[in-house]
């Protein structure tokens, strides 16, 4: 079992500067948890709490129930991956491995064993002799693992360790990591300003600002279901359209009023906008640009007209940007559609896909 708890936990550096706030957790056994958030957000420090790099503030940090605020890092059981990979350049790759295994004066032939076993793993069989300078950036990234990994530690702790890697390699190492953690059914926390390491690898994602947790849920929560403005706008690539508007009562019932055009409001919104009292009130409206299409000939849903400002290529889909009534609206539309600056278009919007922020709040409003 390798449960770890935050309680109440601070991060508070001289002159009073706030790293890390409140911060309340708890990640499970086998778990693997994605912490993600902007630079200077406090991921970083708050794994750094965990590993006993940094010390804690106020609050307390479990593992296992067992408090581990005063305990020195080499008494945690906690391995950590960092982004520049640490590795000992004047060590081979073997040398590098049995490093942590010879501090712990285990027995020469079980050293060999499990370094052969972790290089097995990682496909590291073939450099074991080599120095870090005679390995690619991939390879140094397999290394510094199998070094965690061949402590068989309670949990790992990872710092942006695929962030030094070119998009090819890291999408690939991320897959190996997804994978190495299902073979060792270990803990892992994962630190990371990039969403789509996030959204892919994490079975729970945490979403940080400002030394606060905004939201901690599955990827498909946190996308769908952002809990306020800053985590819709943070998570999703391209982020999600966020856009003034407000609710009135008219004469032909609720109709929202936002980008200098009007649609009824019905189904879902409707009653969101009938329970909580929602007109007159300022609200964010949000939508993802993959719930906005074109408008057909025939279209009978409400349409917004505006004009194409710049096309992004993105491979299988571009990524449009739109000028309606003087707000930037992004949507997406497969490749092989022929579209170009200053063309005049309209668009439909996914009305059940709509949501609906507090302006002062900052709140999401259609989460109950």
């Amino acid at each position: 079992m390798s449960k770890l708890t935050f309680n109440n936990v601070w991060k508070v550096y001289d002159s009073n500067i706030i790293a890390v706030q409140d911060f309340n957790l708890e990640i499970r056994d086998k778990e693997f948890v994605v912490i993600v958030g902007p630079s200077g957000c406090g991921k970083t420090t708050a794994l750094k709490m965990v590993a006993g790099l940094e010390e804690i503030s106020k609050g307390e940090i479990y593992l296992d129930d067992i408090q581990i605020n005063e305990l020195s890092p080499k008494d945690r059981d906690i391995a950590m991956v960092f982004q520049n990979y640490a590795l000992y350049p004047h060590m081979t790759v073997r040398q590098n491995l049995a490093y942590a295994l010879k501090l712990r004066k285990l027995p020469k032939n079980e050293i060999e064993n499990k370094i052969i076993a972790v290089a097995k793993t990682l496909g590291l069989d073939d450099y074991l002799e080599r120095k870090p300078k005679a390995l690619s950036g991939g390879q140094k990234q397999r290394v510094a693992l199998g070094r965690a990994i061949v402590r068989k530690p309670k949990i790992f702790l990872m710092d942006e360790p695929l962030s030094n890697l070119d998009a090819k390699l890291r999408t690939q190492t991320r897959t190996e990591i997804i994978n190495l953690q299902h073979k060792l059914e270990t803990t892992f926390i994962y630190v990371t300003h990039d969403q789509t390491e996030a959204m892919t690898m994490g079975d729970r994602i945490v979403v940080m600002n400002d030394g606060n947790i905004q939201q901690v849920d599955t990827p498909y929560d946190v996308y769908y279901k952002p809990v306020n403005l800053f985590v819709a706008g943070f998570i999703g690539s391209p982020p999600m359209n966020l856009i003034p508007g407000k609710i009135k009562d008219t004469d032909d019932g609720y109709k929202l009023f936002f980008i200098g055009n009007q649609i009824k409001v019905r189904d879902r919104l409707r009653d969101a906008v009938r329970d909580k009292g929602l007109v007159g009130k300022e609200l964010v409206v949000g939508i993802r640009p993959e719930h906005i299409r074109l408008a057909g000939k025939d279209e009978e849903a409400q349409t917004l007209p505006g004009t194409v400002q710049v096309v992004e290529m993105l491979g299988s889909e571009k990524l449009v940007f739109l000028n309606i009534h003087g707000e930037n609206v992004s949507f997406v539309v497969k490749s092989d559609l022929h579209m170009r600056r200053e063309d005049r278009i309209e668009v439909c919007l996914d009305e059940g896909k709509i949501q609906l922020f507090d302006k002062s709040s900052e709140m999401n409003i259609m989460i109950e």
